[in-house]
């Protein structure tokens, strides 16, 4: 017995509404991802620097002493300096400027082991003494903690 053709149209019809919202529930689902990024067209856009300063100055609790602070004209140049101070007084401080004729940096120091110099356009000015002092070395308090070995019983 054969079915009339009212069914089979009835049946495409279902298969063909049952398609449409898949199609409809995957188009959703992936609209939820985001969007592409923009596609860019052989260039990159540039913004122009604009001027700033910014610094801090922090001392912990052991006398240690780090600062920064930094400015930039907004035409690309730059000028800081960083630097720090440890508990025994020795200390390094870094002044820099960065522009359109490079980047030029002074160090002030009294580090033991430094002399003056000037390596590849960065002086160093060391005001540290010929012979470095030496500082007693620190050690942690030893506690002679015994050690007994566990003794297993074995079954």
């Amino acid at each position: 017995m054969k079915r009339p053709k009212q069914t089979n149209k009835l049946k495409c019809m279902i298969y063909f509404q049952v398609a449409l919202v898949f199609a409809a529930l995957a188009a959703l689902a992936s609209a939820q991802y985001g969007h592409y990024p923009p596609v860019h067209h052989g260039y990159e856009e540039y913004h122009h620097p604009h001027p700033y300063d910014y610094g801090y100055d922090v001392k912990d609790d052991y006398g240690n002493k780090q600062f920064r602070q930094e400015s930039g004209d907004g035409k690309g140049g730059v000028k800081g300096s960083y630097g720090y101070v440890d508990a025994h007084g020795i200390h390094r401080q870094v002044d820099y400027v960065a522009d359109h004729h490079g980047f030029r940096a002074q160090v002030k120091t009294n580090e033991p082991g430094t002399a003056n110099q000037n390596p590849a356009a960065v002086g160093v000015h060391s005001a540290a003494p010929l012979h470095a002092p030496s500082y007693a070395p620190v050690h942690a308090p030893s506690h002679h903690i015994p050690y007994r070995v566990p003794k297993y019983a074995y079954y």
